[in-house]
């Protein structure tokens, strides 16, 4: 019917409007490419610079440094992502536990999220543990944002639940955020040095803990719930096991095939 409609318009007019009509598909031609290429640059700016997925194994330490010169540290049994962006530098913490050096970008704030939180800082040393069902965040130096997830939509609020400082630490778990503890700045990520320090941590955890690095895991027989402080050295578990008794109602068994079980008195 276009067709027909021109074909009864004098010569000058179909120009004219053949002239137009190429002008509005121009003009859509144009809309159409700019629309596309805004698009494509926004999915471009939201892509990572570089990713990198790290994992370490039984009785494996790791120290890893970001090309952001972010400094990191991982114990046995550890599933992290990282993820860089332009605007921001994002941790995906699986398993395990992490010691963070981070290093200040006020326009790329460094993000670390595990199955229980998150946490957001600028520029800190601290660490994030997240296995057992539980997250902890300990602070050594500087200021660290932590959120929980929303139980029933499993997102984060726009403000933190709780800001931590120089020796400050939280709990993450089923039952929600912990109060804020003191923690000995010190010892966060003594494990890098070869150290597992404990702190009123319940025997059940500290077992586990030891046996991140042991070729044959100890057994725990009831006492779960007993805890325990003190300082071990990785390389010498024969010490915390013979000092064990000493400071919990608990014997020690050992097989004949060198099988350490750890049984409540």
């Amino acid at each position: 019917s276009d067709l027909r409609s021109d074909m009864q318009m004098p010569l000058s007019q179909q120009a004219r409007h053949l002239r137009t009509r190429r002008r509005v598909l121009s003009a859509l031609g144009i809309a159409g490419v700019v629309a596309a290429t805004a698009c494509m640059t926004r999915w471009h700016w939201q892509q990572p610079l570089q990713t990198i997925a790290l994992n370490t194994g039984q009785g494996e330490v790791v120290s890893h440094n970001l090309p952001d010169g972010t400094h990191i540290d991982l114990t046995p049994n550890t599933s992290v992502l990282v993820a860089l962006y332009r605007d921001r530098r994002e941790v995906q913490l699986t398993h395990g536990a992490m010691r963070f050096d981070v290093a200040r970008d006020e326009k790329r704030p460094f993000i670390v999220t595990s199955a229980w939180g998150r946490v957001r800082v600028l520029g800190t040393v601290f660490t994030v543990d997240a296995r057992n069902e539980r997250m902890k965040v300990a602070v050594a130096h500087g200021r660290v944002a932590v959120w929980t997830r929303d139980g029933e939509s499993n997102q984060f609020a726009e403000t933190p639940d709780v800001v931590l400082q120089d020796g400050q630490g939280v709990r993450v778990d089923a039952d929600g955020l912990s109060r804020t503890r003191e923690v000995d700045a010190s010892n966060i990520g003594a494990w890098r040095d070869g150290w597992l320090v404990f702190d009123r941590t319940p025997l059940k955890e500290v077992v586990m803990r030891w046996n991140d690095y042991l070729a044959r895991p100890m057994q725990l027989e009831g006492g779960e719930n007993l805890l325990l402080t003190g300082s071990f050295r990785v390389r010498d578990p024969d010490t915390f096991v013979e000092a064990l008794p000493r400071s919990l109602p608990v014997k020690v068994l050992r097989s004949a095939q060198g099988q350490v079980s750890i049984v409540q008195r």
